[in-house]
């Protein structure tokens, strides 16, 4: 028996083992039993340390069978209530849908009350965001029905400064009642954003009683952000003797202006070339201890100087803002790569395209859209068009301001072709044409002398539903003059009369 079992390498043994076709059939059966992999034991040991090593073995195989089974249930478990929660999502998105064709129908069958609370208010929360306020408002009446509705002030507020921006102060206002019907509580949130509605379209006389009425309440007294508002609305109608009134206003109340205050002036009298105010507003604002100027300050006061042809102001200040802490962002290399652009420097627009790409920048349609009116006011129509190719193949869209500048350095460089494959890559987009850039394309054909063309722009105009202006006519009247070709210039000129003052102002790239 010894022998049989005995697997050790020991060099004692002169012989190996004997075959195993030589044992006897009751060694071979002990034999088995000693390797089997059954968890019973012997009952017969030597010792207790071989028993206490059995039980051990014992308990940990029957503690892995019992974990074994409760993986085996879990797993069985799980993928049951994967079903069930796969039914329920199932279930959900389906009723998601159906509440989002009721949205759009604005009007559902009987049921229409009972619709999902997210999928109304994600609704809601769209086309607040995408300033739809007559949509908007249609699904918020459709939130109102809802057996779940509970009045929200924080709702209204978003939809009165939605209706504010949207120049609708009297649907804020008849909001706002509507509102108190409802038992709202209305906040000094509720008053600031009636307030803002009522300035952006003008209406400062509703919009001084409000600021009164709240100075004369306990709960709802203005603060810095009430002020600020009113005071960027007299500064895009350039009433800076209003503002001189609300700071000293402000100033009496204890309110100190904060950041947004200080960069609401330096951007505005940046815009308008008052530099002195706008030094002096900067000078103020450093003295703050509690008011440090921040990325937008730095942005408006470069965005001031370069504009204006200052490069050298630009540069000193951009040096002043980087030795005290302020890190440039895609809005400050944007200005200064216009800068550079409209005053001719390539070579230091070159410099900061190339620092963008050494430290990662991604450049945005902003950015696309002034090197690519840089090169083509250079007449480098090579380096535009790479530029374009480039702007396209990292899919950015496009938009009206980068054709204007493609079209304007065609027309100067006098490639009439070259605008013709402006023309079918509009077909092809679905870009939507402004009067700007209808206004263009009359200015380039009428370069070259393009007589035909230029005319033809009218009726594309027509076909997509853009009205001619002042401007339109103006400037087929430059060419015709130019071209000596008086009758057309004398049928023009009646025409321009009975036209209205233009309304279309060219927008400037949002730094």
């Amino acid at each position: 028996m010894v022998q049989m079992v005995s697997f050790s390498t020991s060099t004692s043994h002169a012989h190996p083992p004997s075959s195993a076709y030589n044992r006897r059939p009751a060694e071979r059966k002990v034999a088995v039993r000693c390797v089997s992999f059954s968890p019973r034991e012997p009952k017969h040991t030597s010792n207790d340390s071989s028993l206490a090593l059995r039980e051990t073995r014992q308990r940990k195989w029957v503690k892995s069978t019992e974990e074994a089974k409760e993986r085996y249930s879990k797993e069985i478990q799980d993928e049951v209530n994967s079903k069930i929660a796969s039914r329920k999502a199932i279930s959900i998105i389906l009723r998601r849908e159906a509440t989002k064709a009721i949205i759009e129908k604005k009007k559902g069958p009987t049921n229409s009350k009972k619709l999902l609370p997210r999928t109304v208010l994600e609704a809601l929360h769209e086309r607040i965001t995408a300033l739809r306020w007559e949509s908007a408002l249609q699904v918020f009446e459709l939130l109102r029905e809802q057996l779940w509705y509970k009045p929200n002030v924080g709702i209204y507020v978003k939809l009165i400064v939605m209706l504010g921006k949207c120049k609708q102060p009297e649907k804020a206002h008849q909001l706002f009642q509507e509102m108190i019907g409802e038992g709202c509580v209305v906040n000094h949130e509720v008053y600031t954003a009636l307030l803002s509605a009522y300035s952006r379209s003008g209406r400062f006389d509703d919009a001084f009683t409000l600021l009164e009425l709240m100075k004369s309440s306990h709960n709802c007294q203005p603060d810095v952000h009430t002020y600020s508002i009113l005071i960027k609305s007299f500064l895009q109608v350039f009433a800076f003797d209003k503002v001189q009134a609300l700071l000293s206003d402000m100033r009496r109340q204890g309110i100190r202006p904060n950041t947004i205050t200080y960069n609401t002036l330096i951007d505005a009298y940046g815009k308008a070339k008052m530099f002195v105010e706008m030094e002096s507003t900067l000078i103020q604002m450093l003295g703050e201890d509690d008011c440090k100027p921040d990325s937008w300050t730095m942005n408006s006061t470069l965005r001031a100087f370069g504009g204006n042809g200052q490069i050298e102001m630009m540069e000193n200040c951009y040096e002043k803002f980087q030795s005290s802490g302020i890190e440039p962002n895609i809005r400050t290399f944007n200005i200064l790569l216009d800068s550079y652009g409209k005053t001719g420097n390539y070579k230091k627009m070159s410099a900061v395209m190339e620092f963008m790409q050494k430290y990662h920048y991604s450049w945005t349609i902003v950015t696309y859209n002034v090197v690519i009116d840089a090169f083509g006011r250079a007449g480098d129509l090579k380096q535009m068009e790479y530029l374009f190719r480039l702007m396209q193949s990292e899919r950015i869209k496009p938009s009206c301001v980068t054709l204007c500048s493609l079209v304007r350095a065609y027309g100067r460089a006098g490639k009439a072709d070259k605008i013709g494959g402006v023309l079918r890559f509009i077909e092809n987009s679905d870009v939507r044409l402004d009067l700007v850039f209808f206004n263009c394309l009359v200015d380039a054909y009428g370069r070259m002398e393009k007589f035909a063309e230029m005319k033809g722009v009218l009726e594309l105009m027509e076909k997509k539903g853009v009205k001619p202006d002042k401007i339109t006519y103006r400037t087929m009247v430059k060419a015709y003059r130019i071209s000596g070709m008086t009758s057309h210039v004398k049928e023009l000129d009646g025409v321009v009369e009975s036209i209205g003052e233009a309304q279309v102002v060219l927008k400037k790239p949002d730094f």
